[in-house]
């Protein structure tokens, strides 16, 4: 048997749980840094059809967004920083099931996102309804979902993972 097979498919919980703990802290911080973005956006750009709309809550969604935010980032950092150290160890690491599946489970989720996003924009300018803050919101989910997307699809190209 290959050793770097056999290497690959031997997962200690450590790995599972680094690589689990590094997705999590990856979707938690793009979805706060999502919702800071969009409740600015609406704060600047208010909607004058919408009755609801509420400035205290919006900033409370910010200050809520925010704490995710200061938490989930740093604790996405240090564990990419921890895998990058173990792959740089043991470079077969990078072929763990757990991480290919981690990794293919995003592209897929930031693929859907782009592609709903898309469609959302599309649904709109049929409606007529593209304004100014509709389409700076679209562009934040396009950056975000565009940005995590490229950085693990050329991350899988550059070591040729499978």
């Amino acid at each position: 048997m290959d050793k770097n097979k056999k290497h690959s498919s031997h997962v200690s919980p450590k790995d599972f749980f680094l690589h689990l703990l590094s997705m999590i802290a990856l979707y938690a911080s793009a979805i706060s840094f999502t919702t800071v973005v969009y409740q600015l956006i609406n704060i600047w750009i208010p909607d004058p059809l919408e009755q609801y709309f509420s400035t205290d809550s919006a900033r409370a969604t910010i200050r809520n967004s925010l704490s995710f935010l200061i938490v989930m980032f740093p604790v996405y950092i240090a564990s990419a920083w921890f895998l990058q150290k173990s792959y740089i160890k043991d470079h077969s690491k990078r072929n763990l099931w757990v991480r290919k599946w981690l990794l293919y489970f995003t592209l897929f989720v930031t693929a859907l996102i782009i592609i709903f996003t898309k469609i959302a924009l599309i649904n709109s300018l049929l409606d007529g309804q593209l304004t100014m803050r509709f389409f700076l919101q679209l562009l934040t989910i396009i950056f975000v979902a565009a940005s995590i997307f490229g950085y693990y699809f050329f991350d899988l190209k550059k070591y040729k993972i499978e």
